[in-house]
């Protein structure tokens, strides 16, 4: 036998080197296609309860600051304004209605046992 210096062909190494491509142009293609909705009511449906999820965490949090700003003994007041604030710097809405937030308001408000040491004008 003699030796000329050269390998011998590994097939399963180019297998395995094909199918990688394989995978690596399928993902190419479909770039994450099978995540999206794929209708317009279920992504109108998915962004109206994003939406309401963010307004509702959004009045949480106003509630909470509210309660760490409130001096000891005083009621912490929480303004419909805040949670509209909170749901534009936090969660990058460009525009809250003042019924959406005042209803997020009032939902939480309820939730979180506020009538004891809260004040909103959520329901005016």
């Amino acid at each position: 036998m003699v030796k000329t210096g050269q390998m011998p062909h590994d097939p399963g190494g180019l297998l395995f080197v094909a199918f990688g491509s394989v995978l690596v142009a399928a993902g190419f293609i479909w770039k994450g296609r099978v995540l999206r909705p794929l209708s317009m009511k279920r992504t109108q449906a998915a962004a109206i309860r994003d939406r309401s999820r963010n307004l509702l965490r959004s009045a949480d949090m106003a509630i909470a600051e509210a309660r760490r700003r409130a001096a000891r003994g005083e009621p912490a007041i929480v303004t419909v304004g805040d949670v509209t604030r909170v749901a534009c710097r936090h969660y990058g809405h460009v525009f809250v209605e003042r019924d959406e937030a005042a209803a997020a308001l009032r939902q939480r408000y309820e939730a979180a046992g506020c009538r004891a040491d809260c004040m909103t004008d959520a329901f005016n």
